[in-house]
């Protein structure tokens, strides 16, 4: 799948960001300001875990002649960081390439002045081009809370402090605020420091920030207490809030509107099976099994979304309400566009229990993709999952190779191949290394 999805970009799309497999060209889009070749970028690791030499050759050489960094135009601050920084950043330390970590640190620099405001809070759009952020209004949390594990790695590689510097500062703001009920809303206004409304989903708009925390405790080899408290503390407050059963027994996570629940979640919240997972042996001894029976319901409240459709791949959202349980009742929420979470929760619940259900979900999914999702040249979106009688979306999402289908090759894979105690994956599956320096964290717990 991985080899028929590139070849088809490097035909059709080269250099471009993503390929638009119905109509054979490529898709630039305006997430990434003026920066190309995200499939590339995206690729990398994935080329190279799966000894796809060749193919990751052709991807080095190309970051070597024409990944030009001294792009012009408004970029996402989370985009170009999870994307491109994480995809340079783990090229590098799966290959030891100075090639990629010197790109990495060049456009780390470029990131830096959005967190030029009142608070350090960045703003979620920056201007690659004239040093500067470009926009107002609020900040995302899952943007500015989703920087923390390359911020960290890109201080290691450069010996300049200021990346760790920078998300420090986001956190210790977080500390501070008040939060409702102990959840953390969805905006944030980088002028004030203000939450902006209270709107909680760990699905989008929030989802990477609770992913980051655990993570960052993990990939400091626990010695991030800080970002362990935070995190077991968030987690404490979805547990009461937002974690509800349906009448037909699947928990779910709602989403909460200034306290009123909407009794939706998303696919991107499907990865919180694999982080509860994650995060289970590390909190409260007595709640290890707890979080592990947590993480289990949850991936299964995500397979039935996936089961319960015609094409057997799970919509952008599912709803809990109106007799409906885990479907799309909005016309508008009926899309699949390649997306990995539901197999990227499968991979760790596979990865922590051995349980051969996952494997199997994990099959299912992969005959889903290719019945419904392979097209000619490359793979496509879904525009409904309820009918066989498929409409793509002409577009081969850049995850799709990160991601969706690194993770489907782990869940299969030996459990040896980047092993979860010594890698942590950012939120766009590049594995980066776990830092095992006790000193770094005694000193930063101390500034």
């Amino acid at each position: 799948m991985m080899k028929f999805a590139w070849d088809n970009y490097k035909h059709y799309a080269w250099g471009k960001n993503e390929l638009r497999p119905l109509t054979r060209n490529g898709h630039i889009g305006n997430m990434f300001g003026g920066l190309r070749g995200a499939s590339i970028i995206d690729s990398l690791d994935t080329l190279y875990v799966m000894g796809l030499t060749e193919e990751y050759n052709d991807a080095k050489e190309w970051v070597q002649t024409s990944l030009d960094l001294n792009s012009n135009g408004e970029a996402s601050l989370f985009e170009v960081n999870i994307r491109y920084v994480g995809g340079l950043l783990s090229a590098y330390y799966l290959t030891g390439e100075e090639l990629f970590k010197n790109k990495a640190v060049e456009l780390g620099e470029k990131l830096l002045p959005a967190f030029s405001t009142p608070t350090g809070i960045p703003r979620g759009v920056i201007n690659l081009g004239s040093w500067g952020w470009a926009s107002a209004g609020s900040s995302i949390l899952a943007e500015f809370g989703t920087l923390h594990l390359e911020f960290v790695h890109l201080t290691e590689l450069s010996g300049n402090p200021v990346y760790t510097e920078k998300v420090m500062n986001i956190r210790k703001l977080l500390n501070k605020i008040e939060k409702p009920h102990g959840l953390y809303p969805n905006f944030l206004s980088p002028v004030s420091g203000n939450w902006v409304q209270h709107h909680v989903s760990i699905g989008g708009l929030g989802d990477s920030f609770y992913e980051y925390l655990i993570k960052s405790y993990l990939m400091s080899d626990k010695m991030d207490d800080d970002a362990k408290k935070m995190y077991y503390g968030a987690l404490e407050a979805i547990e009461a809030n937002l974690v509800q059963k349906s009448p037909g027994g699947l928990t779910y996570m709602a989403e909460w509107r200034g306290g009123i629940l909407d009794h939706k979640m998303g696919h991107l919240a499907c990865f919180s099976g694999g982080m509860i997972g994650i995060g289970a042996d590390d909190g409260a001894p007595e709640k290890r099994q707890h979080y592990l029976d947590l993480a289990a319901e949850i991936t299964h409240t995500c397979h039935e979304s996936y089961t319960r459709s015609a094409t057997k791949l799970g919509p952008e959202a599912f709803r809990f309400d109106g007799g409906a349980e885990a479907t799309a009742t909005r016309l508008s929420d009926r899309y699949y566009i390649l997306r990995p979470e539901v197999i990227e929760s499968y991979m760790y619940m596979w990865r922590l229990t051995h349980d051969p259900k996952y494997r199997d979900w994990g099959w299912e999914a992969v005959q889903a993709l290719e019945e419904h999702c392979r097209v000619e040249s490359g793979f496509s979106g879904i525009r409904d999952v309820y009918t066989t009688t498929v409409s793509h979306d002409n577009m081969q999402q850049s995850f799709f190779l990160s991601e969706t289908l690194k993770y489907l090759y782990l869940l299969f894979s030996d459990d040896d191949l980047l092993p979860l105690e010594d890698w942590v994956f950012n939120t766009e599956a590049h594995p980066l290394p776990i830092i095992r320096k006790s000193c770094l964290w005694a000193e930063h717990s101390r500034s």
